[in-house]
């Protein structure tokens, strides 16, 4: 592998303009690409299989008009005002209009009039069922004092002319006005110029200088962007690349190579979004890890090719070669790492997660590419300006002193205290994990939505005017247990009578029967939220064959919906999740393993991953789910965790954690093969390697917390976590666990059982067989040979 790096580095750097064309040529494939396909991405997140899913699928064929997603808009009048005056009445009534003669959306009147009589009967059946108890209610409050009557009722259908408006009701203060409707696919799927022409429709009123506010509820926001935030986390970026290479020219080539790689990347992905169904977040996931790598990788190459030139004094055309060629090696192997665990998440066969995962594998499959053959091509027409001549004489004067850096003080400190810093790190990465065991996952919702925002706004004025379960509706399905019976409208009836006396349900709506009388439909209420406790164990409730209502009634319920789908989907994520990490504890001990050809070092490296993503995930689920610091952070109110982010932020961590361990441990394993033993080792490895180490980690920092500053709250929440999990991995694991163990086994750290070493194939990550040969190429008499690069040095 070093070899075959060697030499594309060398013909890149000789032929740089053929590379150069054939990667602006691929970019401009892409671009075309995009615009004869489009951009096509949506917000759905299904999993195949769940129970909610599995009655869409049913609905969707069986009964198709049942099967669209509910949305909602509410309409506020100022404090102590009332919508129901004639002026706000007609601009409300032309709003509804409008939004029902859209395409995909489905008008109540048309669909009544298709349904036929037997829709009707069974709902006039299930009406009389569902409104007796109510009536009862509001007849006991006249007979006590009359102007109590409408106290009964905290709400009611708005009435036009004698005539109720269809899915609109109001409360009874007259302040709040609810408009529901349904599309005729689920709001996941519907092209965006749908949900825009909706929201424009609604909006309209606000335009009529009449008090009105429209609020559209959280199915009807608008899709994530990838918007400017994330070029602060370029900048620093930028600023840390300077330092650490201290040329303006060598710390401009990883931006270059690295933003060619995710344009190329990202655009690739959206061009496919035609033929691959991608969700909203899938190229903005994409674009954060390529930005990340792809800066980290080509920074390992030029450095190295620097420290080449400087200590070795090689032209520079020689160093790109076998600084690809070396630390090439090492960048393939990280990468290849990376791209394992992300791929990892295709076993758990979700097929969002999976769209997700080999998005971003091949963001940074790409990444890799553009830094071994785009980035020498690039050294190739820099030359040797890529070291200045004043750096070139401050080495020289420097050469002959010995320094003991910053660098060389910590881990001196830190192998002199090693049993501190292993028992310090450790307790305070454990209790940085603790909240993790009270972590919740969920979609977001509008009761976490900030303040500020309409789907908030929206949320908050339904709960107040109507109760915090009309923001999370249920779609039921009722099928006879037995075959030979069938659903009619007395048993829809008894049935929506039985579901209403549940606790946690406030209103049950019989919505049809199927022209075969095999399902029935019913639309539920819950008193709690969509993220509510309660509301998942009404779902499980319901949907109990076993149940009173079940039983006595001898059917099966099926619940789906937008709520049951997201507590299906938070399920079934939090189930699987300890199979992928598994999977990774293991990917981990395997591939360490190979890389360094010991025991102790691949078990406590994979200790150390464990570490940092527990206490990742306990500071993650402290801020955002207990909403620790939120004003920091960009957010009014805390909530579920994405029900995704640990699996796929796992996933990523992972790889970019073992870069970390492969670039510095690799070190101490060069310094230890080349005489020196012990702590020395350590400390000398940890001096060489630590500096392009914390500069990788600072940039993927930045490039991560660029995507904190977002409005979109999963983009927010990855972003931190990546931050956070970086953060700790790098500093807390890598740069004081990882030194402190080495110290504490010593040369025992690089054991093995002879038999297990002799079967074990040696990849030479580090290029040593590429330099060999090479010092043999110029030394054919037996010279003094060139002096052998330090690799650490170049990390």
């Amino acid at each position: 592998m070093s070899t075959f790096l060697y030499k594309i580095g060398k013909t890149a750097y000789n032929k740089p303009w053929h590379f150069i064309i054939a990667w602006i040529a691929i970019l401009g494939v892409v671009g075309a690409l995009i615009g004869i396909n489009g951009i096509h991405t949506s917000s759905e997140m299904k999993i195949k299989g769940t129970e909610a899913q599995k009655v869409l699928d049913q609905l969707a064929k069986e009964l198709p008009e049942a099967s669209g997603g509910q949305a909602s808009v509410v309409f506020t009048a100022p404090k102590g005002e009332r919508l129901d005056t004639p002026d706000r009445i007609a601009a409300i009534t032309k709003a509804i209009n409008d939004v029902y003669g859209i395409e995909y959306v489905i008008n109540p009147a048309e669909a009544a009039a298709a349904a036929g009589a037997t829709a009707t009967d069974a709902a006039q059946s299930g009406n009389a069922a569902a409104g007796s108890e109510q009536q009862n209610a509001q007849q006991s409050a006249t007979q006590t004092d009359p102007s109590q009557a409408a106290a009964a009722a905290p709400y009611g259908p708005l009435i036009v002319e004698g005539n109720p408006v269809p899915g609109v009701m109001i409360s009874a203060d007259g302040n709040v006005a609810l408009f529901q409707f349904q599309f005729t696919v689920q709001q996941m799927s519907l092209p965006q110029e749908v949900i825009d022409t909706v929201v424009d429709d609604v909006t309209a009123v606000e335009q009529a200088n009449l008090g009105i506010k429209a609020l559209p509820s959280d199915t009807l926001v608008g899709k994530p962007a990838i918007g400017a935030t994330e070029g602060i986390g370029i900048v620093v970026a930028a600023v840390v690349l300077f330092i650490t290479l201290g040329s303006v020219v060598a710390a401009g080539l990883p931006l270059i190579t690295a933003l060619l790689g995710v344009g190329i990347s990202v655009g690739g992905a959206y061009s496919l979004s035609k033929f691959i169904p991608m969700t909203d977040i899938t190229p903005a996931l994409a674009m954060m890890v390529g930005l990340a790598v792809g800066i980290d990788y080509s920074l390992f190459i030029v450095n190295r090719q620097r420290r080449m030139i400087l200590d070795q004094g090689l032209s520079a055309r020689e160093a790109a070669s076998r600084a690809v060629g070396t630390a090439g090696s090492a960048v393939f192997f990280a990468g290849l790492t990376v791209i394992i665990a992300l791929c990892g998440m295709v076993v758990m066969n979700i097929d969002f997660l999976t769209a997700m995962a080999l998005v971003a594998a091949a963001s940074v499959f790409i990444n890799v590419l553009v830094a071994l053959t785009l980035l020498p091509a690039l050294l190739g027409l820099v030359g040797e300006r890529i070291v200045s001549e004043k750096a070139r004489k401050k080495n020289n004067e420097q050469a002959g002193v010995a320094r003991q850096g910053t660098a060389h003080r910590w881990a001196s400190g830190v192998v002199r205290r090693r049993w501190l810093v292993i028992v310090g790190v450790i307790v305070i990465l454990g209790a940085a994990s603790i909240p993790a065991a009270n972590m919740k996952l969920g979609m977001p919702s509008g009761d976490t939505a900030n303040l500020d925002t309409p789907a908030r706004q929206s949320f908050d004025a339904i709960s107040a005017g109507f109760g915090k379960g009309f923001n999370s509706p249920l779609l039921l399905v009722a099928e006879p247990a037995s075959s030979s019976d069938k659903v009619t409208p007395e048993l829809l009836g008894k049935l929506v009578q039985d579901i209403q006396q549940h606790d946690d349900v406030a209103v049950v709506t019989p919505m049809g029967i199927n022209k075969t009388g095999d399902i029935g439909i019913i639309s539920v209420i819950p008193k709690s939220g969509p993220t509510d406790d309660e509301t998942k164990k009404l779902v499980k409730e319901l949907r109990d064959q076993d149940s009173s209502i079940s039983q006595s009634n001898k059917v099966t319920l099926g619940v789906t919906g937008f709520t049951a789908i997201n507590i299906d989907m938070s399920a079934k994520l939090a189930e699987v999740f300890p199979l992928y990490i598994g999977i990774i504890l293991i990917l981990s001990l395997i591939i360490l393993l190979l890389v360094f050809r010991s025991i102790i070092v691949p078990v406590k490296a994979t200790i150390g991953f464990l570490l940092s993503i527990l206490a990742t995930f306990g500071i993650t689920t402290a801020v955002f789910q207990w909403g620790w610091l939120h004003d920091l952070f960009g957010f009014d109110t805390g909530g579920p965790l994405l029900s995704f982010m640990p699996i796929m932020v796992s996933g990523i961590l992972y790889g970019l954690a073992m870069d970390y361990q492969v670039f510095l441990v690799s070190s101490m394993r060069e310094a230890y093969v080349h005489g020196h033993k012990g702590t020395t080792s350590v400390v000398d490895g940890y001096k060489q390697a630590s500096r392009v180490v914390v500069a990788a980690a600072v940039i993927m920092v930045s490039v991560f917390a660029g995507f904190i500053l977002t409005e979109d709250i999963m983009l927010k929440q990855i972003g931190f976590a990546l931050t956070i999990g970086i953060l700790i991995d790098a500093f807390f694991v890598r740069m004081a666990l990882v030194p402190a163990i080495m110290a504490v086994f010593g040369d025992k750290a690089w054991g093995m059982p002879k038999w297990l070493d002799r079967i074990l194939p040696n990849l030479d990550v580090e290029g040593d067989k590429l330099i060999a040969e090479l010092n043999k190429s110029s030394n054919p008499n037996g010279h003094k040979e060139l002096k052998k690069a330090k690799p650490s040095r170049a990390h």
